[in-house]
């Protein structure tokens, strides 16, 4: 039976740490403060706004929100992006996406100023994590895999890591990251021949393609870490992971739960990259 890397472990012991920090930075004066845009009422925005303030507001970082109507013009939405750039008081900032669909998300996201763009969505803090330079922050997301390997002791030197998925938000960012790591990387896509055996040759497999079960019994080997960042719902409304649990929790050495694994972390990193930048 696999070990189960529970992300509430991982996201206990960097609320420590955090908690330490905003002490620090309060006996300066200062007040870690995340700025949250949020454009209409979709309930999954509203939700996430939630759980990152709740987040925030439990190691002490404070959080203004600004809401606009759904049918706001993009000028309106630039203009608040422009305010939060230009406010001293507000460190990070989180741009809740998907836009509405009458706005240019490209233009949007890269109005935001990348040394407060703590979710890592404008090209200047993808181009941070490509090259090693740059005042932005990798997607939280792709940060969270990291930190969990990192708290259950998984050295990452040497080791063969199978990325299923190639989005900006994790594939891609993700696997320049472990290579920063010295991980040797395999990204794997729609187009790959023969996944399942280059996932079985792999010591870590880290599941990020956005389908339910996409990664099935026959991609595992013994002795495998399996990360999975999926988010998916059955049509009985139970959430799931890309990865086929029980399949690969009777094969796997270690596997992250959905829910409970990845996301857990991800709120966690976020906070810390606001605290992170009211130290800069």
């Amino acid at each position: 039976m696999a070990k189960l890397l529970e992300g509430k472990l991982v996201a206990a012991a960097m609320k420590e740490k955090q908690t330490l920090q905003v002490k620090e930075l309060e006996a300066k004066g200062i007040t870690p403060t995340l700025g949250i845009i949020r454009v209409g009422e979709r309930p999954d925005d509203i939700s996430y706004e939630k759980g990152a303030t709740k987040r925030c507001e439990g190691v002490g970082v404070a959080v203004k929100s600004i809401v606009l109507p759904a049918d706001c013009s993009q000028d309106q939405l630039l203009g608040v992006i422009r305010q939060v750039n230009e406010d001293a008081s507000i460190n990070g900032v989180l741009l809740l996406r998907p836009l509405p669909k009458h706005m240019d998300d490209e233009t949007v996201r890269n109005a935001l100023d990348p040394a407060k763009d703590i979710d890592g969505i404008t090209d200047g803090s993808l181009a941070g994590v490509f090259t090693g330079k740059g005042s932005g922050y990798a997607p939280c997301t792709a940060q969270a895999c990291i930190e969990i390997l990192d708290y259950f002791g998984y050295e990452l030197k040497g080791k063969r890591v199978a990325v299923v998925g190639r989005s900006l938000v994790v594939g891609k960012p993700l696997a320049i990251m472990l290579i920063d790591r010295h991980a040797t990387i395999t990204v794997c896509h729609t187009r790959t021949v023969d996944m399942p055996a280059i996932c079985r040759a792999a010591d870590i497999i880290i599941a990020a393609a956005g389908k339910a079960g996409v990664v099935g019994g026959e991609f595992f080997s013994p002795g495998q870490v399996v990360i999975d960042v999926g988010i998916n719902f059955t049509d009985e409304g139970k959430m799931c992971g890309d990865v086929d649990f029980e399949a690969a929790q009777s094969v796997v050495d270690a596997i992250t739960p959905v829910p409970g694994g990845v996301g857990t972390v991800t709120n966690s990193v976020l906070v810390g990259n606001v605290i992170t930048a009211a130290l800069k």
